[in-house]
């Protein structure tokens, strides 16, 4: 039996690299539920991302000793005895909202909330707070249930599938989560769209409303180093840390003070802009798209916003309740999504856009990889801001960055 090694959340700020048990095929934490269905992955890739930190900052009820990870890229150890065309061998891609395929929610392709795979509420992911019990994937091994439906193999050799796994990475999570956010906020050829954050989903996002063809990408972030990274690839940036207009900001670039559509990267430990931007501000960007998107247009929500925030700066965000100009949507007509990310809508096409060179999200999100014992300290460095975006590589299996 090989040995298994995972990061572990041990409360606020403190995470470790503990060893655990090899992964079977059932869950614990769901009366020892079966999962036949499964396959256990040798982790080929596995990413830090910004819900990860929400829980480390102690920003969520996340229990201690969670094993953290829901971005997962693996190569096929363990297959279950009800698995039928997912072989010991494939690498393949995960998404990280776990969905059964069986439930109304997934049969219309709304695979964030499942309704099979939580007891506590619709959807589910790996290794995170209040989303069922799964196991995290930032670890040497992890399992994934209903691998048939969940798992997408990656169609090429070897050889080009490792080539390009820092891209490939990104599958799991960000770049359909910022290809989500353009999408549902109607990001076309020729259109003019405000990306608010600058971290990974946020770059993810602007690389995705070029993919789409927009004609201007303007990024607002308070980090100049990680506005220096979305200038890198072709946006045009605002620095919210000196400006608090965002409309006289746009003006400035596009000649009006709006855009056709936006897209909220932040989620809820918004802070304010301009001499407000150390004050935490949960509303601050959500008002703010609303105030310079086109009257009828779209905003895309892929920020995360959650129900409970124990360190909160007030009763009401304490509990999810915030400041939202909704008049101000209604009175514009605007259109909102918002919600997790249903990753199967878009894994595919992305994968063969990445397969075959029409994208470079790694080269726009600055994927470092580093392995998996260093865990800690890129969760460190990210919380400080890094313009990154750490991929964890448990075996050393990546090749070397060209």
């Amino acid at each position: 039996m090989a040995n298994n090694r995972g990061v572990v959340f041990m409360g606020p700020n403190n995470v470790e690299v503990q060893e655990l048990p090899y992964p079977k095929l059932e869950l614990p934490e769901q009366n020892g539920r079966k999962l036949e269905h499964g396959v256990i992955l040798k982790t080929v890739a596995t990413n830090i991302c910004g819900s990860d930190q929400h829980m480390v900052r102690g920003r969520t009820t996340a229990p201690r000793g969670l094993t953290l990870g829901h971005e997962i890229t693996g190569e096929v150890v363990e297959t279950g005895r009800d698995v039928e065309f997912i072989k010991e061998g494939d690498i393949v891609s995960v998404p990280f909202n776990i969905a059964c395929g069986r439930c109304r929610n997934c049969k219309e392709r709304n695979t964030g909330v499942c309704l099979n795979v939580n007891p506590a509420r619709a959807g589910a992911a790996y290794g995170y707070v209040d989303m069922g019990g799964w196991h995290g994937g930032q670890a040497d091994y992890a399992v994934v249930p209903w691998a048939d439906f969940n798992a997408l193999k990656i169609p090429a050799d070897r050889d080009t599938i490792m080539a390009k796994m820092r891209d490939l990475t990104m599958l799991s999570d960000i770049f359909p989560t910022g290809y989500h956010g353009a999408y549902t906020a109607g990001v076309t050829t020729g259109s003019t769209v405000y990306v608010a954050g600058a971290g990974p989903v946020g770059l993810a996002c602007a690389t995705a409303c070029f993919l789409l063809g927009a004609a201007v990408v303007i990024v607002g972030d308070l980090n100049a180093d990680r506005l220096a990274q979305a200038r890198s690839f072709g946006c045009e940036t605002v620095d919210l840390s000196e400006h608090a207009d965002v409309a006289d900001q746009i003006e400035q670039i596009l000649g009006v003070p709006e855009v056709d559509a936006a897209v909220d990267c932040v989620g809820f430990e918004a802070r304010g802009h301009g001499r407000q931007s150390t004050v935490e501000q949960p509303a601050t960007v959500l008002n703010s798209v609303m105030g310079i998107t086109r009257a009828a247009g779209a905003v895309g929500i892929p920020g995360l916003y959650v129900t409970g925030d124990p360190g909160a700066p007030d009763e009401h965000a304490r509990e999810g309740t915030l400041g939202i100009q909704i008049g101000l949507g209604w009175a514009k007509s605007l259109t909102f999504t918002t919600g997790q990310c249903p990753v199967m809508r878009y894994n595919r096409q992305l994968m063969m856009a990445i397969l075959h060179d029409r994208v470079e999200i790694a080269k726009n999100v600055n994927a470092t990889v580093i392995p998996l014992e260093r865990a800690p300290e890129g969760y460190e460095e990210f919380d400080r801001g890094a313009a990154r975006k750490y991929v964890i590589d448990p075996h050393g299996m990546l090749p070397a960055a060209s």
